[in-house]
């Protein structure tokens, strides 16, 4: 049994450290993102910061300490994220009047400037993104997946009227959804949260799900429709058109640094990291072989086909270190490199180069008059062969025949039989809170969410047999 199937956290781990992504601190739940890691997010934040500003969002920063009373103001915020904040309480040696958290989002802060920043209907849409870090303290940590400090974007803005709010709200899970499977290559399912699920204080909460490797859910990004909850708590009005003042409708959306976790479970494989191409940080290692330091050419060509690389944006390494080809081949493969050429004596005098895409099991023989062209063929059929191979993982796993708690147990005790991974099920929920709840205490299973183009509609609630309100994903999740 493969080390993924019989432990996949332990799987996880070792993959992480062996491609250097990460190092742990000090301090619980805080990582260390080196470089290939966090050029990972980099990539990810430059996709999304284009397409934010192609629609008409600017970025800004606020700040990380939040006072308590901010809290108070909006009930359903303070009791959702309660428990997971972390205080500061004493400053340059004196006891600070009030506590002040460090954020775990920012509505609050937001709001609180918002109701200075918005005085009449002109100054609105306002549409602001900020890129920073937050705070949620969590009991069970898991590198990038879900950590005490995290990295993220968040989007705050603030709209005339419910009409333009919504529309906010879905195109940005539209953006999330297009980013996620384009530049990452991992399938997602787009909904909504059932109000179990949705974020403390919204109105509305969209999602969109992944499922990686062991079946379990990561939730890769959320919108949420604010409504005027946040409006009414930090008084954010406005002069309308008719000359009344009226609160403004507001909406908040992010994504954050568990997409790179995400990217290690949804494609890694028994060898390590699989990097789709777009965002890996090295995208195509050059390696010598053979007796080549008796023969300058080897590397001379090398050279020329790194230059002729670099010119066309391609992100590229010549490793011409003292370590065995074996060794290299197998270093580069752990970091995930999606292509690797090699060239030796041998390959030099028949005008040829070996390429090895990091899914493909053989290599291939290239011209080496065409070696640039093929590299650029392979980056972008690599890019859309992991997203099939996800896609197609994801379906064989996404199972349509449960519609009772009973079928579900079955379901799962079948699935511990067989060695197979439980995946996850659409079935039937009535809309009461206490079935949603029930299925979850037996099974761990929890909605993922009601997805906008189900495979197929459900008639009955997997529960208690009533009828069905809602067709929803159900499974496990990080």
């Amino acid at each position: 049994m493969s080390q993924q199937t019989n432990d996949f956290s332990k799987w996880y781990i070792d993959t992480i450290q062996k491609a250097d992504l990460m190092d742990y601190t000090p301090v619980r739940g805080c990582i260390a993102f080196k470089p290939d890691g966090y050029e990972l997010w980099e990539h990810i934040q430059s996709e999304m910061d284009r397409r934010f500003k192609e629609t008409g969002h600017r970025n800004a920063y606020f700040p990380m300490l939040i006072p308590e009373s901010f809290f108070q103001k909006e009930k359903d915020h303070i009791e959702g994220f309660s428990p997971e904040l972390p205080w500061v309480t004493e400053a340059a040696g004196e006891k600070l009047e009030e506590r002040l958290a460090l954020r775990p989002t920012s509505e609050t802060m937001i709001g609180h400037l918002y109701s200075n920043w918005i005085k009449s209907y002109r100054d609105l849409p306002v549409l602001i993104n900020q890129w920073a870090n937050v705070f949620r303290w969590e009991k069970k940590t898991l590198p990038f997946i879900r950590t005490s400090e995290f990295l993220w974007q968040e989007g705050h803005t603030a709209h005339e009227n419910e009409e333009d709010a919504r529309k906010e709200t879905m195109q940005m899970l539209n953006i999330y959804k297009e980013v996620v499977e384009g530049l990452l290559a991992i399938p997602v399912y787009d909904g909504q949260k059932t109000p179990s699920e949705r974020f403390a204080g919204a109105v509305d909460t969209y999602s969109i799900e992944a499922m990686m490797k062991d079946g379990k859910a990561v939730q890769a990004g959320t919108s949420h429709y604010l409504g005027t909850k946040f409006a009414e708590a930090f008084d954010i009005k406005y002069l309308n058109r008719e000359n009344k003042h009226v609160h403004v409708h507001t909406t908040s959306w992010g994504t954050s640094t568990r997409l790179i976790g995400s990217v290690i479970m949804v494609h890694g494989d028994e060898q390590g990291l699989v990097l789709p191409p777009k965002i890996a940080p090295t995208q195509v290692v050059l390696i010598p072989v053979g007796p080549w330091k008796k023969n300058p050419a080897i590397i001379e060509k090398l050279d020329e086909i790194f230059a002729e690389l670099k010119a066309k944006g391609i992100r590229v390494r010549l490793d011409d270190s003292d370590q065995s080809p074996g060794f290299k081949f197998n270093e580069w493969e752990l970091k995930g490199v999606p292509v690797r050429i090699e060239l030796g004596p041998r390959d030099l005098e028949n005008s040829q180069v070996l390429l090895k895409a990091r899914d493909e099991a053989n290599k291939v023989t290239v011209e080496i008059g065409q070696v640039v062209s093929a590299i650029e063929q392979e980056l972008e059929t690599m890019q859309t062969r992991l997203y099939e191979k996800a896609k197609a993982f994801r379906d064989a796993n996404s199972h349509t025949h449960v519609d009772s708690l009973e079928q579900l147990q079955h379901h799962l005790v079948d699935s511990e039989k067989n060695g197979t991974i439980p995946g996850w099920i659409l079935a039937g929920w009535c809309g009461d809170d206490a079935c949603e709840e029930h299925v979850k205490e037996e099974t761990k299973f929890t909605t993922r969410n009601i997805p906008f183009n189900p495979p197929t509609t459900k008639q009955t609630c997997i529960n208690c047999g009533k009828e069905a309100k809602h067709t929803v994903w159900f499974g496990r999740a990080y």
